[in-house]
């Protein structure tokens, strides 16, 4: 039995001499990919037992946004998130889903970008408002989906 880690990176956000970092937020583009990617998530049917997201406001307003179109959760806000985040901490989180679930983390690169290597081997190219999924059994990782803002635009319909 595997469980399924899917990982959103929180959209375009302002620049980052705009605001102190925690407090930057999502430009009107970054809210139309988080948007976006959640109706993608919900067009792929993919159900989450939750959905966990960084304090920072960009993160924050990212998994809101796209727990609107799967309208399952309110995302549990989780520091580990903010920084530093690794697989220990992926790991961590799954551990109160059922065999075969999958979770929903938002959050940010390069700490994303990092644990899907050091879980599949994949060296990925995490787009702001991107997707990645692992599919994990035992100490394995396998990548079963990468999905840039554009393709999730095209699965939810976006012209």
């Amino acid at each position: 039995m595997a469980n399924q880690l899917w990982l959103l990176r929180h959209g375009e956000a302002e620049p980052h001499d705009a605001k102190p970092d925690p407090e930057r937020e999502l430009t009107a583009r970054g809210e139309a990919q988080s948007r976006a990617a959640g109706r993608a998530l919900a067009a792929l049917e993919l159900t989450f037992q939750a959905v966990y997201t960084s304090p920072k406001v960009r993160a924050r307003d990212t998994a809101l946004l796209a727990c609107e179109s799967l309208g399952e959760h309110e995302p549990i806000v989780t520091p580990v998130l903010a920084q530093d985040f690794a697989v220990a901490d992926a790991r961590d989180l799954l551990l109160g889903v059922e065999p075969d679930g999958r979770i929903l983390v938002v959050g940010h690169n390069p700490d994303f970008a990092q644990v899907v290597f050091d879980l599949t081997g994949a060296r990925v190219d995490f787009k702001k408002g991107g997707v990645a999924g692992v599919r994990l059994e035992g100490t394995r990782g396998e990548l079963i989906a990468l999905l840039r803002p554009r393709e999730l635009d095209r699965i939810a319909g976006v012209a």
